[in-house]
């Protein structure tokens, strides 16, 4: 299990995120909008505790939420979910997606991912954030181009711990429709 800390703003953090987790297998890609600081700390996707990414995900996918980070991953993997973030370096302070300065965004290079992944069907996104600045920092002409067809794009309630005005019950009630996709 992944520690807490109350001070994420003090751990140092590599300057930009993780390389996506994409079997070339995936039909659904789940982005997030950029790791808070814990997460990118430990290298590890939503690696805040309190966090209900991986709670929700164990759920729907019917594994135990107390496997390693290395054993939950590949059962997302081995379900073909893509898992990245859309941003690859910001500069904010602490890991509030509202702390994100606009002027230093860098985007994930979606062209190539889109290129190698040809059986996408949905991208989800973890959050409002996440969506926005997916469509206004990336080409979707060019998503389209590369992947032959359209990708449904859908917006889910974020599973961060400071999107608290809804429970965990209805953050997975809302995340389910990724089994639509499965």
């Amino acid at each position: 299990m992944d520690s807490d800390t109350d001070n994420e703003e003090k751990i140092d953090a590599p300057e930009h995120c993780f390389p996506a987790l994409a079997p070339a297998s995936a039909v659904i890609l789940i982005l997030g909008s950029y790791p808070g600081v814990l997460s990118l700390q430990k290298q590890r996707y939503y690696a805040h505790p309190r966090n209900s990414f991986w709670p929700i995900l164990a759920d729907l996918l019917a594994f135990e939420q107390t496997l390693s980070y290395q054993e939950r991953v590949i059962k997302v993997v081995e379900r073909n979910i893509a898992l990245w973030d859309v941003l690859y370096r910001c500069r904010r302070s602490g890991s509030l997606d509202s702390a994100i300065e606009g002027n230093s965004v860098v985007v994930n290079d979606f062209s190539s991912f889109f290129s190698q992944q040809q059986s996408l069907k949905a991208i989800f996104f973890n959050g409002a954030r996440a969506e926005m600045e997916f469509r206004k920092r990336v080409a979707l002409p060019d998503v389209y181009r590369r992947t032959g067809r359209e990708i449904e794009m859908i917006r889910l309630p974020s599973t961060s711990p400071a999107m608290a005005s809804l429970t965990l019950e209805k953050k997975r009630a809302a995340w389910k429709i990724i089994l639509d996709y499965l």
